[in-house]
């Protein structure tokens, strides 16, 4: 008990390390406060941002401002980067939750609205005493590109200078950009983006200069020079456009794409405070929230440990039963095959299952998610192969060397060698303390330091009551998915059994981690491989879900370790189980945005 609860206090320890890193970096060493508003849109909706207010902003000292809109399906949060370092120069920042994502209610038209709540922000963040509103910017990747350039279309006296990231002019509602328009424009389009087909027209991203789009907005007719200023500052004209080194969600993470956008900023908005566009400290904030990732799961399984050794829960401890197998070549050959039908079907079929036709479900108002219904349907259709399988296997194969309900871990109470209702549920209530417990700690962690854990596209958020709604809902086919998942790590493939428990409970982590998220990482590499040596996706028209499989490979390695980490300290699947359907189903709705518009 002692061990468990040293593990505990450790992932405590780091939570809170790497959270208070993360806050002092965000507020520039506190120089700078970060305060949650919510602004209501013109129909009634309430949407959320983060307000950043450096030290000795006051109506009588105004300072110039920017906004900043994130792009589709991530947050404010995955701003941090930008709203940090424009911060830092003395700007007031408002991050906002586009509409329908994060903790922002969905507007009327939903995300066809072409503004998408950034209208909305623009007109809160210009009546604010502290802001110059001479001197207001506006900022946004992708989607979020779209949506400020829209703003700056329908308020164009608010605006003097538009920065693109990763996004692009008529596209989804955003207006056409001239060389006679009246505001500052940049554009940072990476070299490697996903998107340039969408938004420009063109297959490879470096093509982007000779769109008839861009040369309108730049007013040129020859191809645009990347990195020359076209148009001055001094009449609010000025044109320029950079190319960094990195993919689309890479904007996020790179010092050159952050970097050119704070260079154009400070040249055409003087800042309070000149800092060089290379002197940045936004990674700081990225390893303080990963760290409180690390800790969060840490928490979540150190938890777990120390709640199997109270009096209530004890019941449930048990050791797994293994097969009697010899290690024979015969054997291996089987335990392999079973590990590249898991990890190999999953990948294959992770594009057709979520878009049949190629198209995305539509949202409704039970399901008001439209990618967390792909992601159900995938995850519900490759349980269902996986059983076949399973049972196909369990007659072929397992059945000979001693597959039954106690070796599947299928029994509730394995101390007893039966199955047991009340083990069950005791099974849930066990699984619903760990999770409910770890969401407690990251409440606390965001409402103390207004940060949540995550990595780049890799995010936990706490859920508001609406999204537990949400949750609820879609709970069954990840649940479904969860177990099953369970069944086949746990039951069907178990991994080398050695002397000491700990080299076993590791052997059989790493082991479930690699079946689950081998063949989504090979797709992700094949595709993220094939765009940095030519410019082209392998897939080329999955530049969305070829992102969001990024997550996918983190998300079904975690489950794949919490699944048989638990299962090594009970001999069932059914605590494990429990724990990843409520913690996947959490993770994807709470991140996901919502496109129902009621």
């Amino acid at each position: 008990m002692k061990k468990a609860v040293g593990w505990l206090l450790l992932s405590l320890l780091i939570i809170f390390m790497g959270s208070l890193i993360a806050f002092l970096v965000q507020t520039n060493f506190t120089a700078v406060k970060v305060k949650e508003v919510k602004i209501a849109s013109e129909d009634g909706k309430i949407l959320s941002a983060f307000l950043f207010i450096p030290k000795g902003v006051s109506a009588e000292n105004p300072a110039p401002a920017v906004l900043t809109m994130h792009g589709y399906i991530n947050s404010k949060e995955t701003q941090s980067g930008f709203n940090i370092e424009f911060a830092r120069r003395g700007y007031v920042v408002l991050a906002m939750d586009m509409a329908g994502h994060g903790y922002s209610e969905q507007v009327k038209g939903g995300v066809a609205n072409p503004a998408r709540g950034a209208d909305t922000g623009l007109l809160y963040l210009a009546s604010l005493p502290f802001v110059d509103k001479n001197n207001i910017a506006v900022e946004g990747h992708s989607m979020g590109g779209w949506s400020v350039l829209s703003a700056a279309g329908k308020y164009p006296e608010l605006v003097k200078t538009v920065i693109l990231e990763g996004s692009s002019s008529e596209t989804y509602g955003a207006p056409k950009v001239t060389a006679e328009s009246g505001f500052n424009f940049a554009v940072v389009f990476s070299k490697y983006d996903e998107f340039s087909q969408l938004m420009w027209g063109v297959k490879i991203p470096s093509d982007i200069v000779k769109t008839e789009k861009l040369k309108t907005a730049f007013g040129v007719t020859e191809d645009v020079v990347v990195g020359k200023l076209y148009g001055s500052f001094e009449n609010e004209s000025a044109r320029k456009l950079y190319i960094p080194n990195c993919t689309h969600p890479g904007d996020h993470l790179s010092k050159e794409a952050i970097g050119y956008a704070i260079e154009f900023l400070q040249n055409s908005i003087t800042p309070p405070k000149f800092i060089d566009p290379n002197d940045q400290i936004w990674p700081w904030k990225e390893f303080g929230t990963l760290l409180g990732l690390i800790g969060g799961i840490m928490f979540m399984m150190s938890y777990g440990v120390c709640m199997l050794k109270t009096g209530y829960f004890s019941s449930l401890a048990g050791k797994p039963v293994v097969f009697q197998t010899k290690n024979t070549i015969l054997d291996k050959i089987a335990w392999w095959i079973g590990f590249a039908l898991i990890t190999s079907i999953p990948a294959i079929t992770f594009f057709k299952f979520q878009q049949p036709g190629g198209r995305s479900p539509a949202p409704t108002s039970f399901w008001p998610q439209s990618l967390t219904i792909g992601f159900a349907r995938w995850a519900t259709f490759n349980a269902l192969i996986a059983i076949c399988l399973f049972v196909v296997w369990h007659f072929i194969y397992h059945r000979k060397i001693g597959g039954n309900l106690s070796t599947y871990g299928l029994i509730t109470d394995v101390q007893n060698k039966k199955f047991s209702l009340k083990q069950l549920w005791k099974a849930f209530a066990f699984a619903v303390c760990i999770v409910f417990a770890t969401h407690i700690v990251l409440s606390m962690v965001q409402w103390a330091f207004k940060v949540d854990f995550r990595w780049w596209v890799i995010a936990l958020k706490p859920m508001d009551f609406s999204r537990f709604l949400i949750f609820l809902r879609y709970l069954p086919p990840f649940a479904f998915f969860a177990f099953v998942n369970a069944l086949v790590l746990n039951g069907q493939l178990k991994a080398k059994q050695f002397k000491s428990e700990s080299v076993s409970t590791i052997s059989w982590m790493i082991s479930s981690a690699l079946a689950n998220c081998l063949g989504i990482a090979i797709l992700v590499i094949l595709q993220v491989g094939k765009l940095y040596t030519t410019q082209t996706l392998f897939f080329p028209t999955q530049s969305l879900l070829g992102i969001v499989a990024y997550q996918f490979v983190f998300l079904t390695a975690l489950s794949g370790v919490i699944s048989s980490f638990f299962y090594r300290r009970t001999g069932s699947i059914y605590v494990g189980a429990f724990i990843n359907s409520l913690f996947i189903t959490w993770y994807i709705v709470a991140g996901q945005a919502i496109q129902f518009a009621s």
